[in-house]
């Protein structure tokens, strides 16, 4: 779990912040369309249905537009399909006729492409047993469970990430679960163990459990020291469990994973843990997490080691710092503390700064915490810290949002984003662009898309970095995190003023491949195999 820093080539300090690029950009212009566009939808049930309330974003039917399926809890889950046009009013309708899409008892859902077919496939998470649903093209699926040897348990699971671990035609498939509902003195201290699946032949072997689990609501894959192996990153509620805290477990190839503890220089907290967000937000090459929770949410950097000592996964506070404690409502005089869900790192305006989108609502009437608890969207600034714009940018809200996502539905480089409400229709905002202009064009962007040989096809696992200057941005491509949700497909980066860019990778076996040159403004297709990008054009996609 150690590896030099020398060996990284990364900054001497994990908090010196990421020099700005450009001026920042006004907020966006948000439009609500969800009725508009034909999403009627809500999440809903009795306490298991507490947690959970997650959106999947991916393509499914191989025209590039991403589409949407959401968990229903007690209401059946819903697939809609993209029918919007490249920078027009968003519009989708239901896929009807499929059983397997509709399940009740479903609390999120993650997109990934299991077999390596390039048709996306879904991992489905219930109050249950847990589905995978492998895509035939065209928006159609079918349940692999029998096909895979998977065995969904009958847990309550609110949590999904996967990697590819070395040499496997399969990823390997983690499932957090919640509460024990059926211990003796349910809720409190019962906690149910976690769910490790390893490749097996063509399918998964038993399941394997993660002992101590307490409670988890987000797990996360990721390459935390950039030694090609991820560790699980699990974030566990404290509302119900006994003696426990956040976790990071050690996946080695051949050897039982193993939780860090002291001796590897992990530090214990103990958060209401909902929601894990990953950047490099402070240009080490590392990544940043952002923990959501309850008034308490974390953005933890790592501690820079003595030089010429190995990186230990000692992570520290730096929400105060970049102003991103986001710790009660900004809006409607509320001074109870928030209850914060989905979190998600992304460039809403395109001026190369990073933002942050934050999912809010009271769990369900606690009236220790605030009642009408808005979304944050908060913006990325020159000197690293980051300011509230959900006001300006129109999106403010008081029901209670549990998933969500930040994502080019329409595919003009501009962020849009999804929400899913506790027991209200779900939101779909629009991004119009500028603010100060009224709408139109903010900053430059690129959308970027890996292609590799064998069955990791989309590459989880790389870094992509994009050059601009002596600017630099990295995304770690994952499968995880957020809250009971997630996006699979164009990985966007917002380049502020930048015409052309340079985009280099680090392939998940830790090969580089070469800075290779492309125009912004473009969707872009690197595939390890050429040392030149593609263009992908939506139009002549929708033409078949």
């Amino acid at each position: 779990m150690i590896r030099s820093i020398a060996a990284l080539g990364v900054l001497a300090t994990a908090t010196a912040l990421v020099p700005a690029p450009a001026r920042a950009i006004d907020p966006p212009r948000y439009v609500d369309e969800a009725a508009t566009a034909g999403i009627d939808h809500a999440y809903r049930g009795g306490w298991e249905f507490y947690v959970g309330g997650g959106v999947a974003v991916f393509d499914c039917s191989g025209d590039g537009y991403p589409e949407l399926y959401f968990a229903g809890g007690t209401d059946p889950a819903a697939l809609y399909r993209n029918r919007s046009s490249q920078g027009g009013a968003l519009r989708f309708e239901p896929v009807q006729g499929q059983p397997h899409l509709t399940l009740t008892g479903v609390t999120g859902a993650y997109p990934l492409d299991l077999d390596g077919d390039d048709r996306i496939d879904l991992a489905v998470l219930r109050v249950g047993e847990n589905v995978l649903l492998r895509g035939l093209g065209d928006c159609r699926f079918e349940v692999a469970n029998g096909p895979l040897a998977f065995d969904g348990g009958q847990a309550w699971t609110t949590a999904f990430s996967a990697t590819w671990e070395a040499g496997a035609d399969l990823p390997t498939l983690a499932f957090g679960n919640y509460v024990d509902r059926a211990a003796p003195g349910a809720p409190y201290g019962t906690c149910h163990d976690n769910d490790l699946y390893r490749p097996d032949g063509d399918g998964y072997g038993a399941r394997r459990l993660l002992r101590p689990s307490y409670c988890t609501l987000s797990l996360l894959f990721s390459d935390w020291n950039r030694d090609q192996v991820p560790d699980l990153r699990v974030s566990n509620d404290r509302q119900y469990y006994l003696g426990g805290a956040e976790q990071l477990w050690s996946l080695r190839p051949g050897i039982s994973p193993r939780a860090a503890g002291r001796a590897e220089g992990w530090r214990e907290l103990k958060i209401w843990g909902m929601g894990i967000a990953s950047y490099d937000l402070t240009g080490t090459g590392l990544p940043d997490y952002f923990l959501t929770s309850m008034a308490d949410n974390k953005l933890q950097t790592l501690e820079p080691p003595s030089f010429g000592q190995p990186l230990r996964p000692a992570f520290r506070d730096i929400a105060f710092q970049l102003g991103a404690t986001l710790h009660r409502p900004y809006t409607d005089g509320e001074i109870m503390p928030s209850t914060a869900w989905h979190a998600e790192f992304d460039d809403v305006n395109n001026d190369g700064l990073i933002d942050l989108f934050v999912a809010k609502g009271n769990v369900e009437g606690m009236i220790d915490f605030a009642r009408r608890d808005p979304n944050n969207l908060v913006l990325g600034q020159p000197d690293g810290t980051f300011r509230e714009a959900a006001p300006d940018a129109g999106i403010v809200t008081f029901e209670r949002a549990r998933g969500g996502a930040v994502s080019d539905l329409n595919l003009d480089g501009l962020l849009d984003l999804v929400v899913v409400n506790r027991e209200a229709p779900a939101e779909l905002w629009r991004n119009a662009g500028s603010t100060l202009t009224g709408g139109g064009p903010m900053g430059n962007w690129a959308m970027i898309r890996l292609r590799q040989p064998g069955s990791n096809r989309h590459a989880v696992g790389s870094w992509i970095e994009v050059k601009s200057g002596t600017h630099i941005w990295r995304r770690e491509l994952t499968v995880g995190g957020g809250h009971a949700g997630g996006e699979f497909g164009w990985v966007h980066f917002g380049v502020g003023t930048a015409e052309r860019i340079e985009i280099r990778v680090q392939w998940p076996d830790g090969q580089w491949g070469p800075w290779v040159r492309a125009f912004t403004n473009q969707f872009i297709l690197v595939d390890r195999r050429s040392e030149t990008p593609f263009y992908w054009y939506p139009e002549t996609a929708a033409a078949g």
